[in-house]
């Protein structure tokens, strides 16, 4: 399976009063064509701002660290994205883009084309006074140029379509407080694929939904993982979700990855302290108790001395205030799993 995205060592760095943090720090993974990983961690964990460094969006003041290769197609010859390369056989691989390293104007032409993004909360996202057709018609008009309004219009009609929007001539000509929250979903999922990346990060993109709409947006992002061969970057806090669209997983606590894996392996066998709380505390069909991980992520200027995790763990021993552990392989589990713990050793 070939890489897509690759991430090596990424941090980004915050300043504060108290010195600079690391809402992000030292994360690796790679995402393959096609593939689905899972980026599951609680409120504070650093999943949003990996996804806006991967973006190029981190906050003002913010310095990032690292690798992150972007696999991206060439152009054609009038300058515009090859939205299909099965459709354009002329269309190459670069060696990739380092997106921690690529000038403003080069991220531009990225977004949108080659790696794109939807964003938790819609109804802040999406332009309030501009129609939904118009937004998507922007999308497509910044990377492909050379289309005149007609082809524009007919390719921003057949994104509504394709994200499952009914009526979308209608939906189009509406502003984004005229849909409801599933449909102004559908719409960011539109207009995040209008021209047509490869990559796709979904930042909680089920959270303030109802079950029922969760379940339609689940797999309607699954469809389109299948049918344009996306390869989907999936942060949520939910590993029911998880269970459902992840091929793999990785579970981040306090900027680190913690425990890597399939997410079969993960979901029913979990190696790190954390994923077993995190695991421990979601609701179940079968009656029985709910168990909460006790205290709440450290702030990041004060983190503790070792692992992380170190204070809120049942398993705590001295050993683990000495360093902050490697990513080891967890015994007895295929060679990709493994976990942030001297337990798996």
């Amino acid at each position: 399976m070939a890489t897509r995205l690759e991430a090596r060592g990424l941090t980004v760095e915050l300043p504060t009063r108290a010195g600079w943090v690391r809402p992000v720090n030292e994360v690796s993974f790679s995402l393959g064509e096609g593939e689905t990983l899972g980026i599951v961690g609680e409120s504070g964990s650093g999943k949003t701002m990996l996804a806006l460094a991967l973006m190029g969006l981190e906050p003002p003041g913010a310095r990032r660290k690292g690798e992150a290769w972007l696999r991206s197609r060439a152009t054609n010859g009038s300058g515009s994205s090859i939205v299909n390369p099965a459709a354009k056989p002329d269309a190459i691989e670069r060696a990739g883009e380092n997106l921690v390293a690529a000038a403003p104007a080069e991220m531009r032409a990225l977004r949108g084309g080659e790696i794109a993004m939807i964003f938790q909360e819609p109804m802040t996202a999406l332009n309030p006074v501009v129609r939904i057709g118009a937004q998507i018609e922007e999308a497509i008009r910044v990377h492909q140029p050379g289309l005149d309004g007609s082809e524009i219009r007919r390719r921003a009609l057949q994104a509504l379509e394709r994200a499952a929007v009914p009526e979308p001539a209608h939906r189009g000509r509406q502003y984004p407080h005229q849909l409801s929250g599933g449909l102004r979903q559908r719409a960011m999922i539109a207009m995040a694929l209008a021209a047509g990346p490869r990559v796709l990060i979904a930042d909680e993109p089920t959270t303030a939904l109802d079950v029922t709409v969760q379940k339609q947006i689940i797999e309607l992002l699954a469809t389109l993982r299948r049918e344009l061969q996306l390869s989907l970057l999936f942060i949520t806090h939910d590993f029911g979700v998880v269970a459902q669209i992840a091929d793999r997983v990785a579970v981040m606590y306090a900027g680190r990855v913690v425990e890597e894996g399939p997410a079969s392996e993960i979901l029913r066998r979990p190696r790190h302290p954390y994923t077993q709380g995190l695991l421990r505390a979601a609701p179940r069909i079968a009656r029985e108790r709910l168990v909460a991980i006790p205290g709440t992520v450290p702030t990041l200027d004060s983190l503790p001395s070792g692992c992380a995790f170190g204070p809120r763990c049942a398993q705590h021993m001295p050993e683990c205030d000495a360093s902050m552990p490697e990513l080891m392989h967890a015994a007895g589990a295929t060679e990709s799993h493994r976990a942030r713990c001297i337990l798996v050793k």
